[in-house]
């Protein structure tokens, strides 16, 4: 009788376990990174990366020690137990077999990934809705980071995983939120926010007004400034290409940008690189919304390269 290893199971191998993740991280960049579901589905993309990654290693590092059914499972072969059902170990045994075995793959990068899908249990479990407004700077270049060593440890990249554009943005935040020195952004704010204060109330409340029209009629996006509370303007380039709805005569375009460049002209402070504006808070992507009459947006543009001059008037 042949008693060896035979096939790995279909759902507990490195193969199935990495490609049902990435399916769900289109389903992620679906959304927008301020969506509650965007958050949701990078949760289960997650947790099948990372076990994808212990399954790599080997699939028996998956089973529940509770029962030898599910090592026997683990490995290839059929259990005689009865209605017989494999139970793998939970997320939080996952993440301390990794932080063991997986180089890279610190405690901060552990305790990450447990809060991260701790988050989506609550979400999932309770009636609170902790994805709900969670901004992205908070986590997301922490989850690009533990995607990343993951991956590595299994012979894959972040491009292979989630797309050359994205691949590039999560390279720039992992970057921007490894970035020391940017913290010396907050100096800049206080000494900004100090001689806001000693300004007189009624010079602070005509600064107030005009920076508010300014804001208005520039490009960018509107927020508020981190050293005097004014309107003020972020800049930045796309992640993604704009995605387009139509309804009625109106085409809607909305696109996500991740922040280079912060202006208030109230107060004069002036921020530039994402990992300046990460430490202070503003590093988190938005989006710019623009409409369109439909006639317009897809009539042919008007070429009269090539044509003379019409001189025939009467």
């Amino acid at each position: 009788m042949n008693i060896g290893p035979l096939q790995v199971p279909g759902g507990w191998s490195k193969d199935a376990l990495l490609a049902k993740a990435q399916l769900y991280v289109e389903q992620m960049q679906a959304f927008a990174h301020d969506d509650w579901r965007f958050v949701l589905w990078s949760t289960l993309a997650l947790e099948l990366l990372a076990r994808a990654a212990l399954a790599y290693i080997s699939p028996t590092l998956l089973a529940d020690p509770k029962d030898w059914n599910n090592t026997l499972h683990a490995l290839g072969r059929a259990p005689k137990a009865a209605k017989f059902v494999p139970r793998s170990v939970d997320i939080s045994q996952v993440v301390v077999r990794l932080q063991e075995i997986v180089p890279g793959f610190t405690p901060e990068i552990g305790g990450f990934v447990q809060a991260h899908i701790a988050r989506r249990n609550e979400e999932l479990h309770s009636g609170s809705s902790p994805l709900d407004g969670l901004k992205s700077s908070s986590w997301l270049p922490l989850y690009y980071r533990a995607c990343q060593v993951l991956l590595t440890s299994i012979g894959e990249t972040l491009e292979t995983f989630v797309g050359q554009r994205t691949a590039q943005v999560a390279v720039e935040m992992i970057a921007a939120s490894l970035d020391d020195s940017a913290k010396a952004v907050a100096k800049a704010i206080s000494a900004h926010g100090s001689v806001w204060g000693a300004r007189e109330a009624a010079e602070k409340l005509l600064a107030e007004r005009q920076a508010s029209i300014w804001a208005t009629k520039q490009t960018g996006h509107r927020v508020k400034c981190p050293a005097c509370g004014c309107d003020a303007l972020l800049s930045g380039a796309p992640i993604d290409a704009p995605i387009r709805t139509l309804d009625g005569d109106e085409i809607t375009e909305v696109q996500q940008k991740l922040p280079s460049k912060f202006e208030c002209i109230a107060c004069g402070l002036k921020i530039s690189g994402l990992p300046q504006l990460t430490a202070c808070g503003l590093g988190d992507a938005y989006k710019t919304t623009s409409i369109y009459d439909a006639a317009e947006y897809y009539a042919p543009d008007d070429d009269y390269s090539g044509f003379e001059p019409d001189n025939n008037e009467p």
